[in-house]
């Protein structure tokens, strides 16, 4: 496993990348020590951070990156679901868990929802409470907030580009 830092507009990333692609996206704001000089970029890190510059700059949606998530049979299909949430929308842990066809299992659905390793690329920050409010997020709910407030923002100005007929 090789792991690289990413500096985003929310904080430090650490990309963990194998050899059978992206493994780990998570916050690490303090994590430069512990890595003290094992930092390694690929040419596969490289791309994702491309395309993190793309997603983080308004100019790209979705992310085109092999991706190697291990979990449970439902974690994975939870984490599959995930990417089903249109960018600039939330879902609530009830329509995700009925989309994964476990309509009364929204507590477990939030428990495979916060394992998820590979924040943002597979956008967990999507899925809110089923009141509308912000819910728990591993890296801090002003980072949910800002990363749904960012894709809604980039949503609109696409839309407000849309001709009128």
């Amino acid at each position: 496993m090789d792991e690289t830092i990413y500096e985003s507009p929310i904080g430090k990333l650490l990309i963990v990348t194998g050899s059978m692609g992206l493994a780990e996206i998570s916050f690490a704001d303090s994590l430069e020590q512990e890595l003290g000089g094992s930092e390694v970029a690929t040419a596969f890190s490289d791309e994702c951070r491309r395309q993190l510059d793309d997603y983080f700059a308004g100019r790209r949606q979705a992310f085109d990156l092999r991706i190697d998530l291990k979990g449970t049979v439902f974690q994975l299909s939870v984490w599959r679901a995930l990417l089903a949430i249109p960018y600039g929308a939330t879902w609530s842990y009830g329509e995700l868990a009925a989309r994964v066809g476990k309509p009364k299992a929204s507590r477990a659905v939030g428990g495979a929802n916060h394992r998820n390793p590979v924040s943002i690329v597979v956008p967990c920050h999507r899925v809110i409470g089923s009141d509308g409010g912000l819910t728990g997020y591993g890296g801090g709910l002003w980072r949910k907030e800002w990363l749904i407030a960012h894709e809604r923002k980039i949503s609109q100005r696409y839309v407000d580009r849309l001709p009128l007929f």
